[in-house]
């Protein structure tokens, strides 16, 4: 799994915050991602807040609790109920998250604010959600600020502390991360805070205990969504241990909980690849965009249907990549690694060099180091590039894509054995990617047959 895809699960302890109001987290898909390596953002589940509701208001006939129509209805009827703003706008955060539409993130800011103008002082909710939102923008200095206020005025978040783990982890303060998801886990030991503690060891490459705590996770999962994304976590971990079929049985298991969940799709295209069912893997990756299209998945089809020789749909793909980057850059948005890396495969490499080094300035994580090294390969810069290469595999996460974009460097710097050691690694996950683990298997041919 590529570790910028996938974020982890938050919920609020039982102790309500200052401002009266708590609400109840759930796993959503990054695009960001990531794999467990996250752009980490929490998202409440308005469904779940504990404001009070008055009865008989706030809700029309048949729209679902928790649903924007009910929440809708119900900021109408109680336009100064802080707890109703504050979970509008994160299912607004929601939505935008898992239909890649960025003007819905705007609708959640305007709630938002709205529930801090109506409670300005010790609204732990909005400030938790204004940290959310900021990481899905992936504005983590932001992110950052939000989450300390949120621990500040609501110190028993569990929450709270989850948004603050995404931004340390993305800030590159990994021990700031480590105390966080510790606070959230002795707070409340449930499915979103054991889902973090899993991530926390597989950003480490411990996928043993990653596994462990990530079943854990999945044992105390109270929602659909908290059961798909603990299934798909369980089935990426089998992917790097190169058991497609595992794999497969974990995706399909967590498809009857949520069958429209993009990330399970993507993971399951995946695994068909490791197996070398490419016509279900396909069908796989469109279904997931057809849901989502987020970037790493217009990638991964992409770059999949290029492999097979159908270039015509593969440039279906990366026009729609091109289209968001140009929307991106107009917003003033920092690069996603999948940009970054689409750019160097696809593009300009120096474009990409110049994407990687703005997005590096305020998200110093590993995926962005690895990105920046492999923009800084393919634009020939290779000392530099083997600097940030050994920079995102420095904690020890086991990527089989960051170690072949090592591996490339080493060989391109004249260094055969550091390139066949890299390139061992890579392959212990085969099918890692479309393009590249062929690549990897024919330099390793290349470096074994060289006298």
């Amino acid at each position: 799994m590529h570790p910028d895809h996938t974020a982890p699960t938050s919920t609020p302890p039982h102790a309500p915050s200052r401002g009266g109001r708590r609400l109840r987290s759930i796993a959503v898909t990054l695009a960001l991602g990531a794999a467990m390596f996250a752009v980490g953002a929490v998202l409440l589940t308005p469904d779940d807040s504990t404001a009070p509701r008055p009865a008989g208001r706030g809700q029309p006939a048949g729209a679902p609790r928790g649903s924007i129509e009910a929440l809708q209805a119900r900021v109408a009827g109680l336009p100064k109920d802080p707890g109703g703003w504050a979970a509008l706008g994160m299912a607004y955060v929601q939505q935008a998250r898992t239909t890649a539409d960025p003007a819905t993130y705007d609708r959640a800011e305007k709630a938002l604010r709205t529930s801090l103008s109506v409670q300005s002082e010790d609204n732990t909710d909005a400030e938790t959600a204004m940290g959310a939102l900021a990481a899905a923008r992936h504005d983590f200095p932001a992110a950052l600020r939000w989450a300390r206020k949120a621990t500040t005025s609501g110190p028993y978040s569990s929450s709270a502390h989850g948004v603050l783990a995404d931004a340390c982890t993305q800030l590159g303060r990994y021990d700031e991360a480590d105390a966080a998801v510790q606070k959230m886990v002795d707070l409340r030991p449930d499915a979103a805070s054991l889902a973090r503690a899993s991530y926390t060891f597989e950003l480490k490459g411990d996928t043993d205990r990653a596994r462990a705590l990530m079943r854990r996770s999945l044992a105390a999962a109270a929602t659909p969504a908290e059961t798909a994304f603990a299934h798909n976590v369980l089935a990426s971990l089998d992917l790097q241990d190169a058991d497609p079929r595992a794999a497969l049985a974990e995706t399909r298991t967590g498809l009857r909980a949520a069958p429209d969940d993009p990330a399970l799709l993507e993971t399951r295209a995946r695994a068909h690849l490791a197996r070398g069912d490419t016509t279900r893997a396909v069908a796989d990756y469109r279904a997931a965009v057809a849901i989502a299209p987020l970037p790493h998945h217009l990638l991964g089809l992409g770059e999949l249907e290029q492999s097979l020789g159908n270039g015509k749909q593969a440039e279906e793909s990366y026009a729609l990549l091109r289209a968001q980057d140009r929307i991106r850059e107009a917003a003033g948005d920092p690069a996603d690694t999948d940009a970054i890396l689409f750019e160097a495969d696809h593009g300009n490499p120096r474009r990409a060099v110049t994407l990687a080094e703005q997005t590096l300035r305020t998200r110093p994580f590993v995926a962005v180091h690895d990105a920046y090294a492999w923009a800084l390969h393919r634009a020939g810069r290779d000392t530099e590039a083997l600097a940030q290469a050994d920079e995102a595999l420095a904690l020890g996460t086991r990527s089989a894509l960051f170690h072949y974009h090592r591996a490339a460097i080493h060989q391109a710097l004249g260094d055969p054995g550091a390139a066949r050691r890299d390139l061992t690694e890579a392959l212990r996950e085969p099918g890692f990617h479309p393009l590249h683990a062929d690549a990897a298997r024919d330099l390793l041919q290349r470096i074994d047959t060289t006298p």
